[in-house]
């Protein structure tokens, strides 16, 4: 697991990676959650971010995880 001593934002990884938006995201504005892939990085993690605040905190997660969250959702486990 990545442990940092304090908050990432996005800017901490400006030029290191690019994010994709959900395809679930709404038009609306409402629900945009942005990911980008950073296991080929030093943090070997994905990262979650809020599209509307694309310069605010980041949640960085482990990919296994990141997977079975998707997975969840996919199978309704999982409110999406």
């Amino acid at each position: 697991m990545t442990t940092h001593t304090r908050a990432l934002t996005a800017l901490d990884l400006d030029g290191v990676t690019s994010w994709f938006k959900s395809s679930y995201s709404s038009g609306s504005g409402n629900n945009c959650v942005e990911i980008a892939d950073l296991t080929h990085t030093a943090h070997r993690v994905v990262a979650i971010r809020d599209s509307k605040n694309p310069e605010g905190p980041i949640v960085l997660i482990e990919p296994e995880r990141f997977a079975a969250l998707v997975e969840g959702v996919r199978g309704g486990r999982l409110a999406a």
